[in-house]
Parts: C-alpha cells; sequence; structure tokens
C-alpha cells in the first residue's frame, strides 16, 4: 500500500490539478483568507462589475471540510483517475476539453433561473462521475456497502442520497445533464453515424504542451477521426467488465 504522498505523485497532471486546487481553495477559506461569496458565481456582478474570475472561481470550492467535502474530493480522485488513466490514456488534451467543456456547459445551465448555483464544483464532479459511469456502464459498485448496482445506474443512485441526506438536487442533476451532452456528442452520436463535432481545439494542445501536462498530443487518437468516432471507446458502450467498485476503498486507495 503506497504513502498519501506516494499516491499523490502518482495522480494523472488534469485530476491532480483540479483536487490540489479544490483542497487549497477550501484551506484558504478556512484560514480566514477570503470570504465564498468573493469567488461565487453571481451574473449580475460578472457582467456588471466584470468580476470574471468568478465563472473559474467558483469551480474550486466544494463546501467547508467535512465529510462531503472528502466524499466529493475521492470521487474526483477515483474517477477522475480512472478516465484520464483509462479512456483518456496519453489523451491529456482530451480530458482536459471534456473538463472545460463541462464547465462551459455548466455555466451555461446555471444561467437560468430555476438552476442557478453559486458554485459548481459539485456539479462537475458529478459530469465526472457520469462520464465514468458511462465508459464502464458494467462495473459493479458498492454503495456504502448496502446497495450494488451497475455503474450505468451511479450517478443517480448518488443523486437520490444527496436528496434523502438533505442535499440540495440542482448541482448534482446539472452534472448529469452536462456529462451526457458531452457523452452524446462524442460518443453516441458518432456510434450512430454522425460526426464528432467536439474535437478537442488545438489551443488546448498548445496549453497541454506549453505546460508540459501529460501528452499533448493524440496521435493514436487521430487515426481514428476519420471515421468520426474514436474505436478505442465505442466497446466500452456495451462493455461486460465485472471490474468491482465499493466507496469503502476510497479511504484504502
Amino acid at each position: 500500500m503506497s504513502s498519501p504522498v506516494e499516491y499523490y505523485k502518482s495522480l494523472p497532471p488534469i485530476t491532480k490539478g483540479y483536487v490540489t486546487t479544490c483542497v487549497v481553495a477550501t484551506a484558504a477559506f478556512h484560514l480566514g483568507l477570503y470570504h465564498p461569496g468573493h469567488i461565487a458565481l453571481v451574473y449580475e456582478l460578472v457582467f456588471s462589475e466584470f468580476q470574471v474570475w468568478r465563472l473559474v472561481t467558483n469551480f474550486f470550492f466544494l463546501g467547508k471540510f467535512s465529510m462531503n467535502f472528502g466524499i466529493r474530493l475521492l470521487m474526483i480522485a477515483r474517477y477522475g483517475v480512472q478516465l484520464e488513466q483509462g479512456p483518456f490514456q496519453e489523451r491529456t488534451a482530451d480530458f482536459l476539453w471534456m473538463m472545460i467543456f463541462g464547465a462551459l456547459s455548466l455555466l451555461a445551465l446555471s444561467a437560468i433561473p430555476i438552476f442557478r448555483s453559486p458554485f459548481l464544483g459539485i456539479s462537475l464532479v458529478f459530469m465526472l462521475l457520469y462520464v465514468w459511469s458511462r465508459e464502464f456502464p458494467n462495473a459493479q459498485v458498492n454503495i456504502y456497502g448496502l446497495v450494488a448496482l451497475k455503474a450505468f445506474y451511479l450517478p443517480w443512485a448518488m443523486l437520490a442520497l444527496d436528496v434523502i441526506f438533505g442535499s440540495p438536487m440542482v448541482p448534482d442533476f446539472l452534472g448529469i445533464v452536462a456529462g451526457h451532452l458531452y457523452y452524446f456528442l462524442t460518443a453516441l452520436h458518432p456510434l450512430a453515424g454522425g460526426r464528432n463535432i467536439l474535437t478537442t481545439p488545438k489551443w488546448v494542445h498548445k496549453l497541454v504542451a506549453y505546460w508540459k501536462l501529460g501528452y499533448p498530443t493524440n496521435s493514436h487518437v487521430q487515426q481514428d477521426r476519420g471515421s468520426g468516432v474514436f474505436r478505442g471507446r465505442s466497446y466500452r458502450l456495451n462493455s461486460s467488465s465485472s471490474q468491482g467498485f465499493s466507496f469503502r476503498r476510497l479511504w484504502s486507495s
């Protein structure tokens, strides 16, 4: 069993960066370095006072240090790592683009009055969870040692648990919507014969190359784009994987 430091060093770059930023943001809040209201998503302040940083900073606050914060953080570490080292292996730019697209989708959804949310970090976590559940639909998941189900149903099960425990439903639901939109545009639509209209922009590849994050170019993926779909992803829609997963293991990883 690796030490916490060794595990942290082994995290892939995008997941590591997001986990680190969320921890630093919450630690800074507890140290009294800022008030959450200064980084919350408030569209009136974004447009009237040009506080554009709010469009980004709201994704890094997952709440106070608590059990819920720990679960969200470990969800990022678990699902982000499995995605970045699995379907997105050697596709760092594509994984970063998925996160960016998810954030942009959530910002657009949050502009709708009934979906207003000052912090979209939990929604982004749920987007990762949804994409993971579609990439590994038949993986066996054990929730708190009480309920066993396929990963395909995990996002909805987690949403139901949050509602039961008194958490708001909207952040979870927004993440599921954003995750489904991404997966539809990049996997389901191309598999149905459509064109992949959500290819990773060149500027994302250049950004990854500039910061030397993982793999800036996806040469083995580019060969598959001529057919409009990633061959390496299509099999997961009917995967027969029996990979098991338990939330108890989150604490021993």
